[in-house]
């Protein structure tokens, strides 16, 4: 995928860590595939060939084409600010794969028995239960500007977090609205959920919005969807965060 995943499994006995090795192997493997089918930096994968035209998505995979209706409700849900198709007309479903990825492995975690874990795919995290010290995990929101320090740490249970920004990876996101937009302003927000999967997937999008993203996390129990809470840095240092935010803190 093109990115560091790291999976951590609380384990008290030996017993339980033979299931948590074999666990983790089948985890790999997941994130393997997910790689080979969905990259849009691998020639064969099941999305460049769609891309080609190799495929038609009524012939493609039942996971591809799950994605494709994901991405349909999550484009629905944000307004059209999130939108799986390119500027030339090609397919990069990234934006939702990877918290649906994370899941899951999550999912796959909690269906082999265990409460307490950890999984994180390019910074974008899931997690259950406690960590090794019983505790809350906590997780560092990086400061853009610096990212040699944390600006929060948020301490989480159930729940999954993801952060979209351009202070990595520069202008990767676009507004679909307005291709041309060039995000100057806003330039890390962080979105806290039920999963990484709701997190994910409107953290690209809420991104793309502007300063007005974060209004839109403030609202989305009002308009029926899933409570979340956001965090937003703007290119002067200047954090706003949703009203709900600073439970986590």
């Amino acid at each position: 995928m093109g990115m560091p995943i790291t999976i951590e499994i609380v384990s008290i006995d030996n017993e339980t860590n033979i299931v948590a090795k074999e666990t983790l192997d089948k985890a790999f493997e997941y994130f393997n595939y997910v790689d080979e089918t969905f990259s849009t930096y691998k020639k064969q994968s099941e999305i460049m060939k769609i891309n080609r035209g190799d495929i038609k998505l009524q012939d493609a995979s039942e996971d591809m084409r799950e994605i494709f209706k994901l991405a349909e409700i999550t484009k629905r849900d944000t307004g059209g600010y999130f939108d799986i198709m390119n500027r030339d007309g090609t397919y990069d479903p990234s934006g939702i794969v990877k918290g649906w990825a994370i899941h899951n492995v999550a999912k796959l975690l909690k269906n082999a028995g265990f409460v307490d874990y950890y999984v994180e795919a390019g910074g974008d995290i899931e997690v259950s239960g406690n960590n090794s010290k019983r505790e809350k995990w906590a997780i560092g929101i990086k400061n853009p500007l610096n990212q040699d320090e944390n600006v929060k740490i948020v301490r989480l249970m159930s729940q999954g977090i993801a952060t979209s920004g351009t202070y990595i990876r520069g202008q990767h996101i676009y507004n679909p609205h307005d291709q041309s937009e060039v995000f100057s302003d806003i330039i890390s927000l962080t979105i806290i959920g039920p999963n990484i999967y709701e997190a994910d997937r409107f953290a690209t999008a809420t991104f793309a919005m502007g300063r007005k993203g974060i209004e839109f996390i403030e609202r989305l129990e009002i308009i029926g969807l899933e409570k979340l809470e956001g965090y937003i840095i703007d290119s002067c240092g200047i954090a706003t965060m949703t009203s709900g935010f600073d439970k986590y803190l």
